[in-house]
């Protein structure tokens, strides 16, 4: 095993202890230190990250990457009042709930706890390391950070930050770590440090999670990988298609809840997709189109023939592929086939086909007359995400506080022993 890791891994098991008996006021006076701190860092957070879209370029990453990886001044204090956002919401650490009584007498009931130790690995979002910080601090969790080498200097100036702060108030040491190697070796050590880490939520491509499923000896929570639909149905509101499309495809493409596939009712494929065609192309945009749609928008100068995998592809840049169907089943069939239950939207009026969406589309966001964009933390009133988990086990869609604990039965008794 790495040093860096066993000695990382013992200093967070050393720590996990203290933090799950934290109290709130400490964590809540935690977050609001680094909040502060992060800001009163600005001007290196922001050269450090100048150092990385520099190194960035060079290497030749392409304009998704770099957007991920920019900081600037409104994102960072974005990120801060997240932090704060996470703060003001209620600290779930010791929380009862199916609390019963009994026929013998005994009261039980289950206790909301941390997960422990969670490893986290991701990759160009510095963004991710204060996120995580946050959600890990408030729900008692440690957290061991391996981001990507992209960002190294960036994710270094805020785990200072974040540590600085944590020292301030008296967050036990080890709470919140950044691996430094970027050795790759070092992620599969992580998959692997059963004795250190409770848990594995990887953030990145397809690849990273592949590799971390077939890789961990430790539980994982894959997710992020966003394939997302939205249907157009016969019945859709006018007023409503072209600026939903708009924003889930156009208002920040790089991310994982932005919009890949349009399908479109028959019906409405002409009344509805060259408006569409005309306020996307103004975005810049670029729509590869399955036969049918081709033939409605055959000569728009920002169309071109769709090739077979495009229907299998998270975009993430300005680039939506386009399909006319025959109705509401062939939409639930090709969003069965080719989504990959992260988000996906209809837009209609009436409601029995909203509801047949909603029961039959197994996303962990499934929305009726609204933009995929809000699947996140913050959006849903989470205030922030350690990720989007697209699992059916322990937590779906964006993962917030709650998500990041466990419980443990706690039962009362008055002397009761078992007959």
């Amino acid at each position: 095993m790495f040093p860096e890791l066993k000695e990382k891994g013992k200093s967070a098991r050393q720590a996990a202890r203290r933090l799950a008996a934290l109290d709130t006021s400490t964590k809540n006076n935690a977050l609001k230190a680094i909040a502060h701190t992060i800001m009163e860092r600005e001007p290196e957070i922001l050269t450090a990250n100048d150092h990385d879209i520099d190194a960035g370029q060079e290497a030749g990453l392409n304009e998704a990457l770099l957007d991920r990886l920019l900081l600037t001044v409104h994102r960072l204090e974005s990120i801060a009042k997240d932090v704060l956002a996470v703060e003001a919401l209620p600290d779930p650490i010791g929380e009862t709930f199916e609390t019963r009584i009994l026929p013998n007498g005994l009261r039980i009931g289950k206790q909301r706890v941390p997960v422990g130790v969670l490893g986290v690995i991701y990759e160009s979002r510095p963004n991710v390391t204060v996120d995580i910080s946050a959600l890990c601090l408030k729900s008692g969790n440690v957290a061991i950070l391996r981001g990507g080498k992209e960002a190294l200097n960036t994710n270094r100036a805020l785990a200072e930050a974040i540590a600085e702060a944590c020292n301030k108030v008296g967050v036990p040491q080890g709470a919140v770590q950044l691996i430094q190697s970027q050795d790759r070796a070092m992620v599969k050590e992580m998959l692997t440090a059963n004795q250190y880490i409770d848990m594995i939520i990887p953030r990145g491509g397809a690849g990273l999670h592949k590799f971390a499923l077939e890789n961990a000896t430790i539980p994982v929570i894959t997710g992020g990988i966003g394939i997302c639909h939205i249907y157009v149905d016969q019945s859709a509101d006018p007023e409503k298609v072209v600026p939903i499309v708009h924003n889930a495809k156009v208002q920040r493409p790089t991310v994982c809840n932005a919009l890949d596939t349009l399908l479109i009712h028959k019906d409405v494929a002409r009344a509805f997709l060259p408006e569409i065609a005309d306020d996307l192309a103004r975005a810049g945009v670029e729509l590869r189109c399955e036969p049918r749609a081709l033939t409605v928008l055959m000569g728009h100068p920002a169309v071109r023939s769709a090739s077979p995998g495009d229907f299998d592809t998270e975009f993430l840049s300005l680039v939506l592929a386009v399909k006319v169907v025959d109705g509401l089943d062939e939409a639930l069939d090709h969003i069965y086939q080719h989504g990959t239950h992260h988000s996906d939207a209809i837009l209609t009026e009436n409601y029995s086909h909203a509801m047949r969406f909603v029961n039959e589309v197994d996303s962990a966001a499934v929305y009726v007359n609204a933009s995929t964009r809000f699947t996140d933390g913050g959006q849903f009133g989470l205030g922030a995400e350690v990720a989007v988990s697209t699992q059916r086990l322990h937590a779906r869609g964006p993962m917030g506080l709650k998500e990041l604990t466990t419980y443990k039965w706690v039962v009362f008794g008055e002397g009761q022993v078992r007959g």
